[in-house]
């Protein structure tokens, strides 16, 4: 995505996490607190469509997950709990009782909940949140191919390896995709994609340590919203049913001709548009209305 389709850039500050790490975040428009984080291969830049339409209810705090522009790298010690560190010191720094978290984020959001009962009410976008085996055969050669400075290589075998692709893509030979994506994915979505191919490894190494987990997350006691799109595949919808199912207190809807990256570019307006109806709840309206 162009910056042309964005807003005009936003102010970052910084807060330091439990391990020292600088944690960036933008802040954007008035209402109650939102901390707004994002997936694996993402960048705070990919979610200012989405902090945008949020930011017409909420001041939405933009977090930039570590390992990314401003934002301190993820350490030689990182696991998921680093992450959980983040987000509580940007929660501790703003005050924000409310979350929303994609893949990813959605994970860290739904571990932060589980760990430490500091937010109201979470709206999570297909969270990284496994309810079955995570495939990680891919990451042998994804790691090999990175090393030998091959990063269109080692995002084919993410690509094939990892289930987020459709099964049409993944049937492709490898040479051919590789051929494929170094003609064709060229665009500043790549440019901001890899210099992250790193930390998705680690980061997905993290959502395969969460095998057996999912009974853990009985211990949130938020108000959790789960969206996920029509266009997913039907394996991964039937975990985020598994996950519903496990959560106190949640909701799940799907939002039709939506896929895994239903939060960016040009349909986060509609993602937004779920979440602020969830997270808007009458307290919080009532906050909102005496501003």
């Amino acid at each position: 995505m162009s910056r042309s389709t964005q807003t005009p850039p936003v102010p970052q500050r910084t807060v330091f996490s439990a391990d020292g790490t600088a944690v960036s975040y933008r802040t954007m428009g008035a209402g109650p607190g939102l901390i707004v984080l994002g997936g694996a291969l993402r960048t705070s830049e990919d979610y200012l469509p989405l902090a945008s339409a949020l930011s017409r209810s909420f001041t939405v705090y933009l977090l930039e997950r570590r390992g990314r522009g401003a934002s301190g790298p993820q350490g030689s010690q990182y696991t998921l709990r680093r992450e959980v560190e983040d987000l509580l010191a940007v929660q501790a720094e703003t005050g924000a009782r409310l979350v929303f978290g994609h893949s990813y984020g959605g994970l860290v959001a739904l571990e932060s909940a589980r760990s430490c009962q500091v937010f109201d009410r979470l709206a999570v976008y297909e969270p990284g949140v496994p309810a079955g085996p995570v495939p990680t055969d891919w990451m042998t050669p994804y790691r090999e191919r990175l090393a030998a400075g091959d990063p269109y290589g080692a995002f084919c075998h993410f690509i094939r390896g990892s289930n987020g692709a459709p099964a049409y893509v993944t049937k492709l030979p490898y040479w051919y995709l590789r051929m494929a994506l170094r003609i064709g994915f060229r665009g500043p979505s790549w440019q901001r994609m890899r210099p992250l191919l790193q930390a998705n490894l680690a980061e997905h190494e993290q959502v395969a340590a969460q095998q057996g987990r999912l009974a853990a997350f009985t211990a949130v006691t938020a108000s959790v919203l789960l969206l996920r799109g029509s266009r997913t595949p039907r394996a991964s919808r039937a975990e985020f049913d598994a996950l519903r199912d496990t959560l106190p207190n949640a909701a799940l809807e799907t939002l039709a001709g939506l896929n895994h990256f239903g939060p960016e570019g040009k349909s986060a307006p509609v993602v937004a548009e779920r979440a602020v109806a969830f997270l808007l709840d009458d307290s919080a309206r009532e906050s909102q209305a005496g501003r």
